[in-house]
């Protein structure tokens, strides 16, 4: 193994420890029912009922973090940030601030309602992982010895402009401006190219399919038929994307990203151009997706989501753990 490929594989080692110790210190001070609530669900990670989500209001199995004291809450929320770079940890607490707020709008304001489940046993060595799901937040977390995975990632903010309070401001503010920057920067032809649509769809095109579908995307306007200055703001759109996750996988994908070849990326936009107006955008890539709207609540109301057609739910990793004959 080369020196950055065994650089990389250390990362990603010190990043399971971190989310092991996590997990044990949640463990230390959860109830033995609530323990069996977050292990509920079958042995194998790769079971259909794994690859089963939402980004809607609602209940889910595992455990809730409604009914658990600000001790084992405070615990829940280390296990989170575990799972992110220090970007992607604002955002992840921030979808859970901005529902608080949300909340507190409609007059039903509580404990905050999210649902985590622990997969396999992250004590034996094997393969394991976790997953947080409620509205506007899922996580999903698959580690094995040869590496991490942390896609399907979805994070949402209704409002998309929160007027006033500790959450004031846009959650994802930063992922529009940079798509709409882009879009803007296209001459006539291209923005031709680009916008597929005046009116863009209500939510993203993918949902909540277990396996995403790139082809549900428009195709879009290539990376090569960009300016070196718009290929630059596509390039900064989808790092920042991938800067969700703990650095040495952010970085492991935009390598391969790289290698695969920039040219095999593309973006699409529908929707208006001026800040307020309900739009929506995605990029295509060999191997994944990202896709965002703000079109529900009259262009209030943001969904973003990074999908990866190999690596969501870590699929790949099980793959080669199973054949190498782990149970």
């Amino acid at each position: 193994m080369g020196g950055s490929d065994g650089s990389a594989a250390e990362a990603a080692a010190e990043t399971a420890a971190r989310m092991r110790e996590a997990v044990r210190a949640l463990l230390a001070v959860l109830e033995p029912e609530q323990v069996r609530e977050l292990r509920a669900g079958p042995a194998r990670l790769d079971a259909p009922e794994w690859r089963e989500w939402k980004y809607v209001p609602g209940p889910r199995p595992g455990l809730p973090t409604e009914e658990l004291d600000s001790g084992q809450r405070a615990a829940v929320d280390a296990v989170l940030a575990a799972a992110h770079s220090e970007h992607g940890g604002r955002l992840a607490a921030g979808a859970i601030e901005v529902e608080r707020h949300r909340r507190e709008l409609v007059g039903r304001p509580g404990p905050d309602r999210y649902w985590l489940r622990l997969l396999g046993d992250p004590e034996a060595g094997g393969a394991w992982g976790w997953r947080m799901n409620g509205h506007h937040l899922a996580v999903h977390v698959l580690i094995t010895p040869a590496g991490l995975r942390v896609t399907p990632h979805f994070i949402g903010s209704e409002p998309a402009v929160v007027a006033s309070g500790p959450r004031a401001g846009r959650l994802l503010g930063p992922e529009e401006d940079m798509a709409r920057d882009l879009v803007a920067d296209l001459d006539t032809a291209a923005r031709r190219t680009a916008v597929f649509a005046a009116e863009p769809p209500d939510d993203i095109l993918t949902r909540a399919d277990p396996f995403a579908d790139p082809d549900l995307l428009p195709a879009g306007l290539p990376y090569g038929d960009m300016t070196p200055a718009q290929r630059g703001r596509l390039e900064g759109l989808v790092r920042r994307y991938l800067a969700r996750a703990p650095e040495a996988y952010a970085r492991e994908c935009w390598a391969e990203t790289v290698a695969q070849g920039l040219e095999g990326l593309s973006f699409a936009w529908a929707g208006g151009l001026a800040p307020g107006e309900r739009h929506y955008y995605c990029v295509r890539a060999p191997d994944f997706l990202i896709e965002y709207d703000n079109t529900q609540d009259d262009g209030n109301h943001a969904h973003s989501v990074w999908r990866h057609v190999r690596h969501d739910w870590g699929l790949d990793l099980l793959r080669a753990h199973y054949e190498s004959g782990h149970a």
